[in-house]
């Protein structure tokens, strides 16, 4: 007898962006059958509960969906199970989410008292001050990262100007055309939101690899800020949706109303931005470039203007780095002062309600 198990797609749950922290559970909140909420301090010790229960759904054949801890990008803050349509999530940290469906599709499970109160009393003055630590911490990067967005405005507005505009929609409609033919499917779209990456304690990081290690087709997309990437995929994104083809929308660490990835399931194809923070060649059969560098025109002063502005921008980011870093060691430092003080017994008992709530 031959088992067949599912597969595990990772993801970042959360980013940490230009425009503050941003994350997509709430999108899989609102369609997802089942949701339980799992309320805690700070802590790393959900991050192997959540593990085992992906891997008991894998071994049952189930595709899940993992996500991603930024500042700590081998642990996991949730998992979404397709099929069960089931999302079971850390809801305080590193994103406070609130369930407003209780008694229905939504559950609570807290870990707020499954301390030891002695052992929480003597180092309570440490963690609240390597709290205040991170916090500080955290601001400066997010402060570092709104600046570094404004300053990549002005890189894209130079690039804007100097762009061909006219050849870039019909490169959009030749894509339509390729990849969409005539087919028009007599169902409504699933729409699927993610984020591919974010800024972690080790610089950029992204799951762009997880993600479309089962397309067919990868079409990498070259391209200089401000030349329409985003742009390109979105309207291939919505004229899927209008096709009744399935969609996975890929959103960047920096700036979350861009796309950075869109991926048609149906198809086996995936479209990704391929240049830096997330730099990829072609390596694999069926990959090719999707070249817009061409479409961009030569032009001497656009080129002086944008040295300056990329100088800034670099700047801006290494000091968000160097911030991140600060504040994901204090993190660490706060989770491990934390996950000291559990009663093992009680966790053990507390875990068990949730492997309790999953559906059999």
């Amino acid at each position: 007898m031959v088992t067949i198990y599912g597969t595990i797609t990772e993801y970042m749950g959360t980013a940490y962006t230009g425009h503050g922290i941003s994350h997509k559970y709430d999108k899989l909140i609102d369609t997802a059958k089942h949701v339980i909420f799992l309320k805690s301090a700070p802590t790393n010790a959900l991050s192997p509960l959540l593990q085992d229960i992906a891997s008991h759904f894998i071994k049952r054949g189930f595709f899940v969906d993992r996500f991603m801890n930024p500042i700590q990008p081998d642990k996991t803050d949730a998992v979404y199970v397709r099929g069960e349509n089931l999302l079971i999530l850390q809801a305080s940290h590193p994103v406070a989410v609130e369930p407003v469906e209780l008694g229905g599709r939504h559950k609570v499970v807290s870990f707020y008292d499954v301390y030891d109160d002695r052992k929480l009393k003597e180092m309570n003055d440490r963690v609240v001050a390597t709290k205040a630590e991170a916090e500080e911490a955290l601001q400066k990067t997010l402060s570092s990262l709104s600046e570094a967005k404004q300053i990549h405005d002005d890189w894209e507005a130079v690039n804007i100007v100097r762009m061909m505009w006219k050849e870039h929609e019909q490169l959009i409609e030749s894509l339509k055309q390729e990849l969409f033919g005539s087919m028009k499917l007599h169902k409504e779209s699933g729409v699927s939101h993610r984020i591919i990456g974010s800024l972690s304690a080790g610089g950029a990081k992204d799951f762009i690899p997880s993600i479309t290690s089962r397309a067919k087709r990868r079409l990498l997309i070259k391209g200089l800020s401000g030349s329409g990437k985003s742009t390109l995929m979105k309207a291939l994104g919505k004229e899927a949706e209008r096709r009744g083809i399935d969609v996975l929308y890929g959103w960047c660490g920096l700036d979350p109303a861009s796309v950075d990835l869109v991926l048609f399931p149906e198809l086996s194809v995936c479209l990704f931005d391929a240049t830096k923070p997330h730099e990829y060649e072609p390596e694999l059969k069926g990959d090719e470039i999707l070249d817009l560098l061409s479409l961009c025109a030569e032009d001497p002063e656009a080129e002086g203007k944008v040295a300056p502005i990329e100088e800034a921008y670099k700047e801006k980011i290494l000091d968000a780095s160097g911030y991140m870093h600060a504040y994901a060691n204090a993190m660490r430092e706060v989770k491990t002062s934390l996950d000291s003080a559990i009663d093992q017994k009680v966790f053990a008992e507390r875990a068990a309600t949730v492997w309790d709530l999953l559906p059999s």
